[in-house]
This record gives structure tokens, sequence and C-alpha cells, in this order.
């Protein structure tokens, strides 16, 4: 993304970046300034990273943070139970400026279910954004006030393997 944007981004001071998928930390040196936008604060040390690369820089990313409304195994983020002290510790001890939740919902027929519980829970925190919805499920994500989706194989096609 460095290569492909950085003279783009350069050129165009209001066009706004946005990180989506796995962060990890020795990447954010990176990643801020550069992403206007992270999608997948995940966990406590990256939001310590982020943190203190922010201040170093002078640079504030807007920040989703990933929760994993499914309580699936092998997908990150936050649980619902941990999520209202992790968004305490991120907005009062780490300066991170949240806008909003984001998920990446089961692959199954309850879909709706975890966009009501994600629009539910991004209300109670006050959130005006929200970061949900696919390929497939974008219409449904954008019924329940998603404000980002993301859609990458509707515009550029299945990936090759």
């Amino acid at each position: 993304a460095l290569e492909k944007w950085a003279e783009i981004k350069n050129q165009n001071k209001n066009l706004k970046l946005h990180f989506v998928g796995k962060l990890q930390t020795n990447k954010v040196k990176f990643v801020i300034p550069f992403f206007d936008y992270i999608h997948s604060l995940d966990n406590i040390k990256l939001a310590e990273k982020i943190s203190s690369r922010q201040f170093k820089i002078n640079f504030k990313p807007k920040i989703f943070i990933q929760v994993n409304v499914g309580e699936e195994i092998q997908k990150n983020g936050i649980s619902i139970n941990e999520l209202e002290g992790f968004i305490n510790k991120c907005q009062k001890n780490l300066d991170l400026d949240i806008v909003g939740l984001m998920c990446i919902p089961p692959n199954n027929d309850k879909t709706k279910d975890y966009f009501k519980i994600m629009r539910d829970l991004n209300d109670k925190f006050g959130f005006q954004e929200l970061s949900m919805g696919m390929s497939n499920d974008y219409k449904l994500a954008i019924k329940y006030r998603s404000s980002f989706i993301r859609v990458g194989t509707k515009i550029f096609g299945k990936r090759v393997k």
C-alpha cells in the first residue's frame, strides 16, 4: 500500500486511506500517519503501540474496535463482555480516537442478529460510525446503519489463489 499510494496521497491532501485487516504491532510505524482510519483494533498491545506512535508523530488516526461478535475462537477481536473496559482504556488512558465498532460476523444464517447486536453496541457507546458488511451482506449491513462496508470482491472480483 505504501508503494502504491504514497505519491497519490502526497498529491491529494484530502484523500483518506483506510487500513482494513489484521494490523501487526511491528507495522504500526508504517501505518501511522499513512492511513487515516484503522478498522481493526483488536487487542490492548496494539492499542498501546498505536497510542505511543500517535504521540511521537502528532497524528491521531480514527479507529474502529474490532468486536468478535460471534465469539469465534479463530477470529480476532474484543469479546462483548470485555468491550466496555477496553473502550474506556483506549479513550481515557491511551487517548485513542475511537469512532466506532467493526465486525466480521460468523458466516451463517444469523448475520442479521449479529448486525443488530453491533448496531445496539455502537449506540450504547455513542459512536457515530460502524464498520461491517462485505460483498455478500453489505445491503443488510446498511439496513443496520453500517457507515463503512468492505466490498472488495464486488469491485475487484474473487481472489486468485
